[in-house]
């Protein structure tokens, strides 16, 4: 008897015991591993000074390690911050060059903060392992910065919807970008056929002033998603069909394009293409017929003749053929 209650008060029992108390009053041991380095945290606790302290970023104190912040991503071997999201604050004020202190980001993101105002600081230019860039649905204004070719490892970059203006800058056709949104904004000036160099993947372009042609280097781009829509831009778009290319959506309406396109094939994977609003002329060519369309769109423009039936045509009514020249046939008016 006297063995089993040594045992049962022995030192290491003791200990355990005492490990499982503190363990069940003090509450969850932390969830994150990682270490906050203390030029991180002074610098993203700068952001949120200069946001304006927001109420979105109240939890950002030093109370906690910086990299259990909300929006806030570290390296767990090293602790040092590899992400920046931004998101959704009332914050009155422009983009905090205090980011260019965080040298290891690789993804940094401002998004729908309405009243974030001011041009791209160009100390994100030094930021050079950034491999994300998104600052879409704020306020941001002044031009797209040719600085931002300094980003040599940059393969996503989304401006769209922001107030930014004049042309954009061929150097960022020497990005090895995959993806590229300057939509709704206020540019000008030429597409740059530097941009057909790139690796881009999508690309979209539309909801600006821009003007001219697509470059003729666009015709080996390697595109699934295009979006040049709402713009004014003019000229030959039959450079960008063909059955071997990757392009799967294509929208080129409303802008002033002028092309036969009873000559243009159709790439094999198309599935969306929208033409509304131009002076596309000719007829509708039966291979049409051969794609499964999820959306088609050739209304507005000059085209004549019977509309192809077959394959998935009759899921689209009147509107998607009415207001041409001289188009008959289902879902329109019959042939004379």
């Amino acid at each position: 008897a006297s063995t089993s209650q040594n045992a049962f008060y022995s030192p290491s029992l003791l200990l355990l015991s005492l490990f499982l108390l503190v363990s069940l009053f003090s509450g969850p041991l932390p969830v994150s591993s990682a270490r906050c380095h203390k030029d991180d945290k002074k610098a993203l606790l700068a952001v949120k000074s200069g946001l304006g302290n927001p109420y979105d970023l109240i939890a950002w104190t030093s109370d906690y390690p910086c990299c259990d912040w909300a929006g806030v991503s570290c390296d767990s071997a090293t602790g040092r911050v590899t992400s920046l999201d931004i998101s959704g604050t009332n914050s009155s004020a422009t983009i905090p060059t205090s980011v260019a202190d965080l040298p290891f980001l690789q993804s940094l993101t401002f998004h729908k903060n309405a009243n974030l105002t001011g041009p791209i600081p160009s100390a994100i230019a030094t930021l050079t392992r950034l491999t994300f860039l998104r600052l879409d649905w704020n306020g941001l204004s002044g031009p797209v910065p040719a600085f931002l070719a300094r980003l040599t490892a940059l393969d996503y970059l989304n401006l769209a919807f922001n107030q930014f203006s004049g042309s954009i800058p061929p150097s960022l056709g020497s990005l090895p970008l995959e993806f590229l949104r300057l939509d709704r904004n206020r540019l000008t000036g030429p597409i740059p056929s530097s941009l057909s160099r790139s690796s881009l993947t999508y690309l979209y372009l539309s909801h600006n002033g821009l003007t001219g042609s697509i470059p003729q280097s666009f015709a080996n781009a390697q595109f699934e998603v295009l979006d040049l829509s709402r713009n004014q831009l003019a000229g030959d778009a039959s450079l960008l069909f063909g059955t071997s290319k990757p392009l799967q959506v294509l929208d080129l309406s409303r802008n002033q394009f002028e092309f036969d396109f009873s000559a243009v094939e159709f790439p094999e994977n198309m599935t969306a293409l929208d033409l509304n609003h131009n002076q596309v002329y000719g007829s509708i060519p039966p291979e049409i017929t051969q794609r499964e369309w999820q959306l088609l769109n050739v209304s507005y423009n000059r085209l004549c003749g019977q509309i192809p039936t077959g394959g998935n045509l009759g899921r689209f009514d009147e509107y998607s053929f009415f207001h041409n020249k001289c188009l008959c046939g289902p879902p329109l008016a019959p042939c004379k």
